[in-house]
């Protein structure tokens, strides 16, 4: 694990390079962090780079090159498309900036791998979303398990599917493009989340499919065209992890049924049922086994299982939560969770997985990762602390 030297205080400087349809939700978060300023938004089109600092109140905007060159600039919040993150990252490290990259890390474990060494070698950090497994839902779940509330976690089922993202984005070939698909856009939360409370994955095995080979996008202006499908649009993947659990999960985009959110722990004393991933917060409750409680043996019949509640913990917020916990761990030396160790381990199970679906083979997940560790349960996203 990497040792950090307390660098800096005050409030960390921000500046975010991509304008798009989640520049919103990050604005408003970070805007809301006391111990984060976000000094200046860039794009590739300048215009909607100035619209989005005009309606958040952030003092600059312009290029991606601007914001690079803003000395005020610490941290890199990387929010374009995923075949740029390595590039926009990568400019970023060789900048002196930090960087949080939305997901994935990159669409090539050389790349992504690549940058990780260049941030390594220039003493600088890499954050990899998704953060919403450091929201209250999915740590609240964590906390659980670590004390031992379902004793020793077994198997884990995951699940998300859907019709597809054409049914609400204005521009979806990207989702459907090499790195992108339901494995590489949305696994990241199911992968991530597994990770964070299993540990590291040692190998998987999958299955896809394509609908079709074209697809048709719903909303927009540019409705009616049709883009091209080429990656799986569903994949079940099995994974087993090097502590010895297992899970199964389905990710698709090629469902009428929605049913997204889905995972579940079970241990050798009970099953956990964890709030979606792609959220900061929800239910988490336990089921635990009938034991002498259970089949009325003289009829067959099952009793109704009890769902014991278990109450969340920590201070809900939203995406940047992760930014502000690598902001935080920059000024006190201390490292930060969402690491880019983590975000390549994830990137590497599910090249893993889509190498396995073409191959119909298992395949050994090469890389691993530290333990992460929890989120304490007094951080305060909106508490000044530096």
């Amino acid at each position: 694990m990497a040792e950090y030297a307390p660098v800096g205080s005050g409030p960390v400087g921000v500046g975010l390079i991509g304008a798009g349809n989640i520049s919103d939700t990050y604005l408003e978060n970070l805007n809301s962090f006391p111990d984060i300023e976000v000094l200046i938004v860039g794009d590739l089109l300048t215009d909607r780079a100035e619209e989005q600092a005009d309606k958040h109140g952030i003092p600059a905007s312009g290029s991606a090159a601007d914001v690079l060159a803003h000395p005020g600039v610490e941290i890199v919040i990387n929010i374009t498309t995923p075949a740029s993150h390595v590039e926009i990252s990568s400019a970023a490290i060789a900048a002196g900036k930090h960087v949080w990259s939305e997901k994935p890390i990159g669409i090539t474990r050389e790349s992504a791998k690549a940058l990780l060494e260049q941030a390594d070698a220039a003493g600088l950090r890499v954050g990899i979303a998704p953060d919403t497994v450091l929201g209250p839902g999915v740590q609240t779940a964590k906390r659980a398990i670590e004390r031992g509330d379902i004793g020793v976690p077994l198997f884990a089922q995951t699940g998300m599917q859907y019709q597809g993202p054409e049914v609400f984005h204005p521009n979806p070939g990207f989702l459907f493009a090499e790195g992108a698909g339901p494995l590489f856009d949305m696994g990241p939360y199911y992968f991530t989340t597994l990770v964070s409370i299993l540990g590291p994955v040692a190998a998987v095995a999958a299955l896809g499919l394509k609908a079709s080979e074209e697809r048709e996008i719903l909303v927009g202006d540019l409705a009616g065209t049709m883009f091209p499908v080429e990656v799986p649009s569903t994949i079940n993947v099995l994974a087993a992890f090097e502590g010895g659990a297992q899970s199964q999960s389905l990710l698709s985009f090629d469902s009428p049924l929605l049913r997204q959110g889905v995972v579940e722990i079970s241990g050798t004393e009970g099953t956990i049922v964890l709030p979606d991933p792609n959220t900061f917060s929800g239910r988490t409750a336990i089921i635990h086994p009938f034991g002498n409680r259970g089949a009325d043996p003289g009829t067959g019949g099952d009793r109704e299982q009890e769902w014991v509640e278990v109450v969340e913990e920590g201070v809900v917020t939203g995406r940047g939560l992760g930014a502000l916990d690598m902001a935080r761990a920059i000024r006190t030396g201390r490292a930060h969770r969402a690491t880019g160790e983590l975000g390549y381990h994830v990137l590497d199970t599910m090249m893993s997985a889509s190498e396995s679906a073409a191959s119909g083979q298992f395949v050994t997940v090469e890389s691993t990762v530290d333990p992460i560790a929890a989120m304490p349960v007094d951080f305060d996203p909106f508490e000044r602390t530096l």
